[in-house]
């Protein structure tokens, strides 16, 4: 049977028998589940291709059943930063748990982008949590499909700098209000996070500050969006 060899980021992983794990993986092409065979004993060679929060090339073949089974693994990318930070630990568990929830075995390149942008942006000791977390949600609310308007208000009318904003979750765009809970900049900054890189947002003036009241809209407000 035809070996595959693709890149690769562990999206969970369960411990079977005595030394074996399985373990799904995500690849640019969607999901890959595989029986890795005595990868918990102590001299396996295929234990560091399966280390979380990290990106690793796969090599497998499919046989009977639905699961593949890994023939070879190195680790090529792990992001350190994550190690030790309870809450960013915490959140890429989360990252990882909304894609593998959000896409079937296939999967557009988009997700595997997204995860591995999410990964490496946590690990950035220069963006804050809360940079990550809306750059995380608002990316895969895009790629679903379900798009923030953050040109104009509800009503079509260009959002302004002198006004305030509250968030309308069925219009999927912002109203002005005087006691507004969004500032200009704020949007501004959403808009950005579908735009660009984590790595571009170092430089935005204030990022955590907006950051902290965006992260808001994606748990509260938008809380249907991301079960």
């Amino acid at each position: 049977m035809k070996q595959q060899t693709s890149p690769a980021i562990v999206l969970r992983r369960t411990n079977y028998g005595e030394a074996d794990r399985i373990v799904t993986f995500l690849t640019p092409i969607g999901k890959v589940k595989a029986m890795v065979k005595g990868v918990r004993r102590s001299k396996s060679k295929l234990a560091g291709g399966i280390e979380l929060f990290s990106e690793s090339t796969i090599t497998f073949m499919y046989t009977r059943g639905d699961l593949a089974r890994i023939v070879s693994t190195r680790l090529d990318t792990h992001w350190d930063g994550i190690i030790g930070d309870l809450q960013k630990m915490m959140f890429g568990y989360e990252a990882m748990k909304q894609i593998d929830k959000h896409i079937e075995d296939e999967a557009d390149r988009d997700y595997y982008d997204l995860l591995k942008g999410t990964l490496a942006g946590l690990a950035d000791s220069e963006i804050p949590l809360e940079a990550m977390q809306v750059w995380f949600y608002s990316r895969l609310l895009f790629i679903e499909g379900t798009q923030i308007n953050t040109a104009e208000d509800v009503k079509g009318k260009k959002l302004s700098s002198d006004e305030r904003y509250n968030f309308s979750p069925d219009n999927m765009g912002f109203e002005a209000s005087t006691s507004g809970r969004y500032k200009p900049d704020d949007i501004k900054l959403l808009r950005l996070m579908v735009q660009h890189k984590p790595q571009s947002l170092k430089q935005i003036k204030n990022l955590s500050e907006h950051s902290k009241t965006l992260k808001d809209l994606f748990t509260l407000e938008l809380s249907q969006f991301m079960k």
